[in-house]
């Protein structure tokens, strides 16, 4: 089953006027297999003006890592956040950045990085995992996982609380966030405290075989580039039988037994109802579940940092991740 191409319309006047000005300069991404090293490098481009985060937040050191793999894959290159009023025995948070799958690094997220480390106190190790088309799955989570498996191995020597690392991650590197819960789960090697989802994408099935919403999707991550982001991680079209939940969290059959979990996404994201129902999944089956819906709000919609709408997301996300860490 084949859905349209088209993205929903006539969702503007319920977006919230904070926040309504970014969607006349945010630019439409069109994803392709054409449009896509253009948009690579729209998007890895230096913001003229940008403040810098060293000055933003100077208590917080960075240092870049390179750590092995799954056996046969490249090392995978970590960036490392530390508060300089950290404990000796802290709390930990592997952060995996967004993009569809296809776009970001892990350098775009050292702002945020650096405030999650400021404001709780905890040690940041975020993920650059390696991008789709070019690795598929599984190779995305593995990537996420070596970094999960690093930071336990080498806990004493990090100073880090082995029995307090979370994980964590914005749409596409919140559906992996999720994934690498369960691939934790499963594999048993590694426990997880607490997964941090913001608007994760976490089901292939949206917009391929599953219509949103009719106000979802309108803004800034549409259904078209939903499809391309899955199709380029999973190798074929999306919606099918056989789509793995290490790659699709949605997919997963059973959810008992995952960490206690955080969950936020605006009501006008075309993930709203794949994270609403994950969300009840999880509280189904007594997980500790917060989720958070926003009205108003669109994909991504944290990009104007002025907004009450944004204060109430970094409330909210910054709130929990530090009750959680406490342990």
């Amino acid at each position: 089953m084949t859905l349209s191409n088209h993205a929903p319309k006539g969702s503007r006047h319920l977006v919230d006027p904070e926040i309504a000005d970014l969607l006349d300069v945010f630019p439409t991404l069109n994803l392709s297999s054409e449009t896509l090293p253009s948009v690579r490098e729209m998007f890895g481009a230096p913001v003229e003006g940008a403040p810098d985060p060293q000055e933003l937040f100077p208590d917080v050191t960075t240092t870049e890592h390179r750590i092995p793999g799954a056996e046969g894959d490249p090392d995978v290159r970590v960036l490392y956040y530390e508060p300089k009023n950290r404990t000796t025995s802290s709390a930990a948070l592997v952060w995996i950045h967004g993009g569809g799958y296809v776009l970001g690094s892990a350098d775009a997220d050292e702002v945020l990085c650096r405030r999650i480390a400021d404001e709780t106190g905890a040690v940041v190790a975020s993920v650059d995992y390696r991008l789709a088309p070019e690795t598929k799955a599984p190779g995305l989570v593995e990537d996420c996982y070596a970094a999960l498996r690093w930071l336990h191995a080498n806990a004493y020597e990090l100073g880090v609380d082995a029995a307090r690392i979370s994980l964590g991650g914005a749409s596409a590197g919140g559906g992996l966030a999720a994934c690498l819960a369960i691939l934790a789960r499963d594999r048993g090697e590694f426990p997880v405290a607490y997964q941090l989802l913001i608007y994760p994408m976490l089901d292939d099935r949206t917009s391929s075989t599953r219509d949103a919403h009719p106000y979802a999707g309108e803004f800034i991550w549409t259904p078209g580039d939903n499809r391309f982001g899955w199709a380029s991680i999973l190798g074929h079209e999306p919606g099918g039988d056989d789509v793995s939940p290490y790659t699709a969290a949605a997919r997963v059959e059973d959810v008992s037994g995952l960490p206690p979990t955080f969950i936020s996404v605006g009501a006008l994201d075309l993930f709203l109802e794949e994270d609403m129902e994950y969300a009840q999944r999880l509280i189904a089956t007594g997980v500790p579940t917060e989720l958070h819906v926003y009205p108003g709000a669109y994909h991504a919609y944290d990009l104007n940092e002025q907004a009450q709408v944004t204060d109430a997301y970094f409330r909210d996300f910054l709130g929990a991740l530090k009750r959680s860490l406490k342990g």
